[in-house]
This record gives structure tokens, C-alpha cells and sequence, in this order.
């Protein structure tokens, strides 16, 4: 039986590879098939098993949609989706995501230049011959060469962003979990690690018995377009997106070792190592052993490896050989966030706004059922196009919220305000002092020179209105680099304005990054955990921020939404009061 979680992936790669064919990311059919995708996502039952008129029912599946599920089902693949695959392999693909260029142009690039890849675009550039093609110029040459370099794609190894790896992990640990006689099946390596981008995926899978099942099933999967190497106990293999899955298949008691040998980092192994050759023993993927009697000194946790080498745990996110090894052994590790920390949501949409699309009563419903003690509404404001809300519509909104209010958790009307030029945000000082919270957030003029990006970024800070800046850089990993700023006086800015910094859960954004987290440490920073919450059931993607948190070294009480409800209303209520 075909899962959902496949079944959705199938129409996401559809949606992408129908704007593609389309020429346009705004395409139709290509949303079609996106709110199909989610609408599968969301189901308790397998869509595979249900009725064509039980599937159809569904908002966002039609009988086209219905009968490919059916399809996958019945032959484990979509013809659609193969003709497609084949006529947009997956160097073409990873070309049309360069800024700047989408659909339409990469489309233009092929027929009239042959470019079919990065590297074939790179070229172009170099040749300068971008600029013959009608509608191009010298200036699209340098634009498109400068995204190229900022987002670091292209070469001999292509990186999948985060949010395609998980997805593709997911979808392989469930279909390997299901095959007798499997105990664990995760993912390791650079995604385990929280890695923002992704070389090749790695999954370990702890089985009793016979392993051959295992290894037949993981070579069989739908996704799998090539099988490089098969074997009882490793197999790898090339999926249809192009990046290279390795499987490993081991004993329940060696689980452990072999989770911590292939989740790296290559550098924190090598410490390791040295750690157990010290002592006279080995470590590698089946133990921690005793170099003389061959005897297992530990393997069946991380957490016994750790121990006998005398460390604390410490947590995937953390193994670079930032100094974690050395704060393990001396039990100096930090309080890393963790999901259940997390008292409230504080950067929420709902369909009052262009882009949600859950609505006011199911949003604060879905974050009552998970016990917040607050929870931000923060639809967009009158300066974003399409999707913003008038002073009229943000009046009408918050007496919506007022009659709302009588459980224990504080609901507070804010908005997502739009950073200007100049660093000013949306509505005048008056209206904006009736809004509760505020997060404001870059939404366009990404090319500004640095300075400016910094400046505008420190102003924002400094207003009374603004209680925290969201997606700090804008950054859409894989897809959008984010914007150039001066890191240490963005910071600066950010403890003395006591404004905070958001960790934004969404997996194609992780922002602010990882590296401008772990800069944080020694300054007095505080930070947000927030979804961006487009429906109710992203509220879970807290999953994701705490995570990618953890990866910054962010402590625990440096997240404002981790504090009891007063002190944090104590802390809104005097950014709100304050002036520069």
C-alpha cells in the first residue's frame, strides 16, 4: 500500500514539474496539484484505500488527481510524472531554481542555448553570450552569475535543501518501517545533523532476522531510479531527484554505534576516536571495543558510547567540533531548546490575510489543544501587496479575537509589518500602538546594498512598534539567498534595542541561520521560536525551529516564548513603551 506521505510527495514533484512545463511557478494546474498534496498530508486514512467519491470530496482533489492516486497505487508509478521527469531531468530542475531565471527563462536558455544545468549556464555567462538571447542583457549575466555564487549551487556536488531531503527521509523510513522484522529505521548523516542542505542521504535500519527483506524493499521503491550497489547489509541507490541514498542495515545492539559513526560530523568522529584510542580501545559503526579482546564495551544507545568515553550525550545538531566535546567532558554542555519549552506561537497567519489559510477560530483552537499560554495573530499589513490587511479589515480582526477570549491562554492581536527602505514599518505611530505584538519582516528590495539592508534592519529594531524581526535575512534555502548585512551590528542592535531575533520553523527558511546563532552566544540576544503558521497544523513546525535552534547553541531561556506567560508580557509590554 502506497503512504500518503508518498503519495504527496508524488504531487508535490508533480505541482514543481507542471510549472515547469507551464512556464510559470504561478501556474494552475501546478497549485492544483500543491493543494492536493496537502490535502493528503492531512488525511487520517490512506488516500490509496478510500473511494473515488470519498477522494474527490476532498477540497483540492479532482477525478484527474483521484485517478493518479490510483495509479501510483496499482502500478507504483505516474505515467504523467514520468514523462515529465523525463523531460526535465534533475540538472535542468536544479537550473530553473537559480534567482532570477525561473521557468520561463530557463526554458528560453535551453531552446536557444542548450543550457540544461548549472554548469551549462555557467558557461553561458562566462562566454557572455546570456545577453544574445532577446530579453537579456550584460545585467542579467551579473545578476544571475552573483545568485549562482551566493547560493552555492552547481559543481560536481549538488545539495539538496533541507526541507526535500526530510521529505524524501520520511517517506524511505516509513516504507523500510513497515518490512518484518524492522526495529528503527532513521535518517543520519548532514540531516540528522540539521544541515540546511543536504550531499547524499543516509538511513540506518536496525533489523532482526533476515536483512535481504529490508535491502529488497529499499531497492524497489518507487522513487528509486538507479540502484548503484545492493547487498545484504548495504545498498545505495540514485532517486529520481538525482541525490544518492545509502542504507545501511544492522543488529538492534549495534544501533547505537552505528547511528553516531554515520551521523558525524566527519570532524567530531575523528575526536572521538582519539578519545577511544586513548584508552586503548577502537570505535567504529559496530561498537566501542577493547582494541585487544575484540569484547563490546558499548553500542546499543549513543547515549553508552558517549558515557563510557566519559561525555555527556550530545545532541546531533551540535556534532561539528565547535567545542562540544569539550563541554561534554567537563558536563559544561548549554540547556539547548527543546519543543515541550515552547509556552506560546508568536508569528501566526490565518485567512484573513491573502496567504492563510486556517481560519481564527481553528488557529487559536489548534494552539489551546497545545496548551500555549499565548499566542500571536499576525496577519500581514497594509503594505504587502495582495495579502495585507487595511486598518479597516485589522479593526474588524480584532474584535473577532475579543470574542474569542476567555480561556487561559492570552491571544494578542499583532501584525506582520513589512520593513521599508528606510527601516519604517507599516500604518502611522498612532494605529500601531493598538496592536499587541508586532514581528516585522523583509518582503522585498533584497538587493540593497549591504549597508543599507543593515541600517534599514537596525531602524526596525529601534521602533516601539517592533517586538521582534521575522526571517531575519529572507533567505529561501536552495531557492532565494538571503540579503547582505553587517552581522555584528545587526547584533549589537538587537541587545541594545532588546528587540528580539526569530527562529523561523518553516524548513525552506531556517532563519535566521545557524551561523548567525552560534555569533549570538556572548552577546545579551533574545530570540523568538515562531512558525509563520499558515494553517493550524503548521503550528507543529515548532519541530523544526527548536531543532535548527539547538544546531545556534540557543539556550533555552534566550527564547522569549519559553518564559511564563507574565514575564514575557512584562518584557512585550516595555519594548512597546520604549523610544530610542
Amino acid at each position: 500500500m502506497v503512504s500518503n506521505s508518498e503519495i504527496s510527495s508524488r504531487l508535490l514533484e508533480l505541482a514543481g514539474l507542471t510549472a515547469l512545463a507551464d512556464g510559470s511557478t504561478n501556474s494552475f494546474r501546478a497549485r492544483a496539484y500543491q493543494a492536493a498534496a496537502r490535502a493528503v498530508e492531512e488525511l487520517a486514512e490512506p488516500a490509496s484505500q478510500m473511494s473515488q467519491t470519498a477522494l474527490t470530496a476532498l477540497r483540492g482533489i479532482g477525478k484527474s488527481t483521484a485517478a493518479k492516486i490510483f495509479e501510483l497505487e496499482g502500478t507504483g508509478r505516474i505515467e504523467k510524472l514520468e514523462k515529465l521527469r523525463r523531460e526535465f531531468p534533475p540538472d535542468f530542475v536544479e537550473m530553473t531554481r537559480v534567482p532570477g531565471l525561473g521557468p520561463k527563462k530557463a526554458l528560453l536558455l535551453r531552446d536557444r542555448l542548450g543550457a540544461t544545468s548549472v554548469d551549462d549556464l555557467k558557461r553561458a555567462i562566462a562566454a557572455e553570450t546570456l545577453r544574445d538571447v532577446p530579453g537579456l542583457g550584460p545585467k542579467t549575466e551579473q545578476n544571475l552569475f552573483r545568485a549562482i555564487e551566493r547560493l552555492g549551487i552547481g559543481g560536481k556536488e549538488r545539495r539538496t535543501p533541507i526541507i526535500d531531503a526530510m521529505r524524501l527521509a520520511h517517506e524511505i523510513t516509513a516504507a523500510l518501517s513497515e518490512v518484518e522484522g524492522v526495529e528503527r529505521a532513521e535518517h543520519m548523516g548532514s540531516l540528522r545533523r540539521f544541515r540546511d542542505t543536504i550531499g547524499d542521504l543516509g538511513v540506518i535500519v536496525a533489523a532482526s532476522g533476515e536483512h535481504q527483506a529490508v535491502a529488497d524493499r529499499f531497492v524497489s521503491l518507487p522513487l528509486v531510479e538507479e540502484t548503484v550497489a545492493f547487498g545484504a547489509r548495504k545498498s545505495v541507490v540514485l532517486v529520481t531527484s538525482g541525490m544518492q541514498v545509502d542504507l545501511r542495515i544492522v543488529e538492534p545492539a549495534q544501533f547505537g554505534a552505528a547511528a553516531l559513526y554515520f551521523t558525524g560530523s566527519k570532524a567530531h568522529n575523528i575526536r572521538l576516536r582519539q578519545l577511544a584510542a586513548d584508552c586503548g580501545w577502537l570505535l567504529n559503526e559496530y561498537g566501542l571495543m577493547d582494541a585487544g579482546t575484540q569484547g563490546v564495551i558499548a553500542a546499543v544507545t549513543e547515549e553508552d558510547v558517549y558515557a563510557a568515553l566519559g561525555l555527556d550525550w550530545i545532541s546531533p545538531e551540535i556534532r561539528e567540533d565547535w567545542g562540544e566535546i569539550e563541554a561534554a567532558a567537563a558536563g559544561a554542555l548549554p540547556e539547548l531548546i527543546q519543543e515541550d519549552h515552547l509556552r506560546g506561537d508568536l508569528h501566526v497567519h490565518t485567512d484573513w490575510s491573502g496567504d492563510g489559510r486556517g481560519t481564527l477560530t481553528a488557529t487559536v483552537a489548534a494552539a489551546q489543544e497545545r496548551g500555549y499560554e499565548y499566542l500571536a495573530i499576525t496577519d500581514h499589513a497594509e503594505d504587502l501587496a495582495i495579502n495585507g490587511l487595511s486598518r479597516e479589515r485589522m479593526l474588524e480582526q480584532r474584535e473577532a479575537l475579543a470574542g474569542l477570549e476567555g480561556s487561559m491562554m492570552t491571544v494578542l492581536h499583532g501584525a506582520e509589518l513589512n520593513i521599508g527602505r528606510k527601516g519604517t514599518v507599516d500604518y502611522d505611530p498612532g494605529f500601531l500602538a493598538g496592536f499587541g505584538w508586532g514581528v516585522a519582516s523583509v518582503h522585498s528590495l533584497f538587493d540593497m546594498p549591504a549597508a543599507a539592508q543593515t541600517e534599514r534592519l537596525i531602524t526596525a529594531m529601534f521602533d516601539p512598534a517592533v517586538n521582534a524581526i521575522g526571517h531575519l535575512s529572507g533567505r529561501r534555502i536552495g531557492r532565494r539567498p538571503g540579503i547582505e548585512f553587517d552581522v555584528d551590528a545587526v547584533l549589537t542592535a538587537a541587545a541594545e534595542s532588546r528587540c528580539a531575533i526569530e527562529i523561523n520553523c518553516h524548513l525552506d527558511r531556517l532563519d535566521a541561520t545557524a551561523e548567525v546563532l552560534r555569533l549570538a552566544r556572548d552577546r545579551d540576544v533574545l530570540f523568538t521560536i515562531a512558525t509563520d503558521a499558515h494553517d493550524a497544523r503548521e503550528l507543529a513546525n515548532t519541530r523544526w525551529g527548536t531543532r535548527h535552534a539547538r544546531r545556534g547553541w540557543v539556550e533555552r531561556d534566550r527564547v522569549v516564548n519559553t518564559w511564563p506567560k507574565r514575564r514575557f508580557l512584562e518584557w512585550v509590554e516595555e519594548k512597546r513603551g520604549s523610544k530610542r
